[in-house]
């Protein structure tokens, strides 16, 4: 029976997927704190900025990077991305962040649905991956179209700043789900942006305020997620 590869991507990208992306907030619980967000309006305008000029536009990028070097297998590329990745986070949490839930994903995906590329990619890399990189290279070495996957990853990571600031604020489930939709255009634009990046070396971000917030998470009295 012929498998489809889009079965494994909806898995991969599931909140019930075992790499503990429950436990970050990506700097949403200090932006509730400091009253940056406080509603579903807030919400929306704070991520549409992390996903088209922060933390979605590099990742993103480092994604189709990493995807197309995995599809031609181009392993010195490859690693030379991921090493870029690995180094691309504005403060320790976020690289914490991405590190875990990259190196926790590698781990999972190899156990779950083992594959040669993964394995020599661990094997290469002591098994640290960023985690754009990681579902890039899983999606690539599974025959997963560039789009696709990288739309999932990008909605993925949407609905799971979403779900942090459904517990931070607090938000109704309803609203959550509101939000949701109405990122749809930004995720779209923002998988679009992507792939039309001919160099790493144009990516940047315009963010300062999610960064100033990842620091100040570091040192914030009450916390409920680890970035």
């Amino acid at each position: 029976m012929a498998v489809d590869p889009f079965y494994r991507l909806l898995a991969w990208l599931s909140p019930a997927y075992p790499i503990g992306a429950f436990s970050y907030s990506h700097g949403i619980e200090t932006a509730v704190e400091e009253g940056l967000v406080g509603d579903r309006a807030t919400l929306v305008t704070w991520l549409e900025s992390v996903l088209r000029q922060g933390t979605g536009a590099v990742d993103g990028a480092l994604f189709a990077a990493a995807w197309r070097a995995a599809s031609a297998e181009d392993w010195p590329e490859f690693d030379r991305i991921a090493e870029r990745a690995a180094a691309w986070r504005g403060t320790a949490e976020m690289a914490l962040e991405s590190r875990q839930q990259g190196g926790s994903f590698l781990t999972i995906t190899r156990t779950a649905w083992p594959n040669d590329a993964l394995e020599a990619a661990h094997e290469r890399l002591g098994g640290e991956l960023a985690l754009p990189v990681a579902v890039a290279l899983a999606a690539a070495a599974h025959g997963i179209a560039l789009e696709t996957a990288l739309g999932g990853y990008l909605h993925a990571f949407a609905a799971n700043l979403i779900s942090a600031a459904v517990r931070s604020v607090p938000l109704g489930q309803s609203d959550g789900q509101r939000a949701l939709a109405a990122l749809e255009p930004a995720v779209s634009r923002a998988v679009e942006a992507a792939q039309a990046v001919a160099s790493l070396d144009e990516v940047g971000t315009a963010t300062p305020l999610l960064d100033w917030c990842s620091l100040r998470h570091e040192t914030q009295y009450t916390r409920l997620f680890r970035s």
